[in-house]
């Protein structure tokens, strides 16, 4: 048998690595043992005792209990609030990422993002839900004044709703090499919007989140624009997905180089298809979301694990009611010990 590894080394480009020991119950029972040896163990268990002392915001006793879960809503394109926040809460979720309501991408043409903020921010406390961040849509590569006035706009736009809802992070994109363009200025282009917004940020308590996306799926690229706009207000939302199928890295790679910068991360799962990728459910394809999972565990992550189940794009793929549920149930036997995450600095506001 030629075994599951050399599989995934075909498919793209690297083993999946082996994990050691995340895997419980909902009660916090071991669904299997395994042997950890005692120092790595102790020095687990420490992190874990570090991350639980954190000081949270205040939340409800429901809520608290949860595992640090979120869902995009490009995974649900057709449900309207009330159903995202019934299915989030039922289904024990934490948060919910907000990319776009029921077709429309640009949040505040919603009157739940508009007219009716203070109504909505009720309904997610009602349902113990936070907002984990907002999704927009701008891209930093943009040459054309016109359009990148446009891109930028978006982006400013995003970040006061964010401001007004209590949400911590708003999503751009870097996202393009542009054609007959040196690198070298596409990246000072992509660094010059970052810093646009990011001052734009400042004072919100809202930090502007570039995803490893596009054309920028590499280390070295992400680490040269995030250290080149240089703001506190300026991080990383690592699409674990992205630096593994189209990076060629390995979890553990990226994290070496980027930790440092990531607040929130997008999982996924897939496996080729002819001559793309087929989006998959989670743990059923050939990138390794659970070693990406367990980098992040171990390496103190505070963040919300983000499902980012592309059905707004991808319309083929399972429905919602397959794979969210699916998610939060295979991210539990992975690791109840998430739940000491959600006690985290990162914590979206209360202001």
């Amino acid at each position: 048998m030629r075994g599951r590894m050399a599989e995934e080394r075909e498919a793209y480009g690297r083993p999946r690595h082996r994990v050691k020991e995340v895997g419980f119950d909902a009660t916090g029972q071991a669904l299997q043992h395994r042997a950890v040896p005692v120092a790595k163990r102790r020095a687990f268990l420490s992190g874990l005792a570090a991350a639980s002392a954190v000081a949270a915001a205040p939340r409800s006793d429901a809520a608290a209990s949860r595992l640090p879960l979120a869902f995009s809503t490009l995974g649900c394109p057709t449900w309207d609030l009330t159903r995202i926040l019934a299915e989030g809460a039922r289904l024990g979720y934490a948060a919910i990422e907000l990319r776009g309501l029921q077709g429309e991408m640009d949040l505040v043409k919603r009157p739940e993002f508009s007219t009716e903020l203070a109504e909505t921010r009720r309904r997610f406390a009602d349902h113990g839900l936070a907002i984990a961040g907002l999704g927009a849509s701008s891209r930093m590569h943009e040459a054309d004044p016109t359009t990148r006035a446009t891109q930028l706009d978006e982006g400013r736009r995003f970040i006061d709703l964010a401001r007004a809802l209590g949400a911590p992070y708003v999503r751009v994109f870097p996202d393009k090499l542009v054609a007959g363009e040196p690198r070298e200025k596409t990246i000072v282009r992509i660094v010059e919007g970052l810093r646009t917004l990011g001052e734009h940020a400042q004072g919100s308590g809202v930090t502007v989140l570039l995803e490893s996306h596009g054309d920028f799926t590499r280390s070295p690229d992400l680490r040269e624009i995030l250290t080149g706009a240089g703001l506190p207000t300026v991080a990383l939302l690592w699409d674990a997905h992205h630096t593994v199928v189209s990076g060629k890295e390995s979890p553990e790679e990226t994290w070496k180089a980027l930790g440092a910068f990531v607040r929130h991360t997008h999982l996924k799962d897939s496996r080729p298809e002819g001559d793309g990728i087929r989006y998959v459910l989670t743990g059923e394809g050939a990138v390794p979301v659970r070693a990406t999972v367990q980098v992040l565990v171990d390496n103190g992550y505070k963040g919300y694990f983000c499902f980012e189940w592309e059905k707004k794009w991808h319309p083929q793929i399972e429905e919602p009611e397959v794979a969210l549920p699916h998610f939060a149930r295979v991210m539990t036997e992975w690791g109840q010990v998430l739940k000491y995450h959600i006690r985290s600095p990162r914590s979206p506001r209360t202001d």
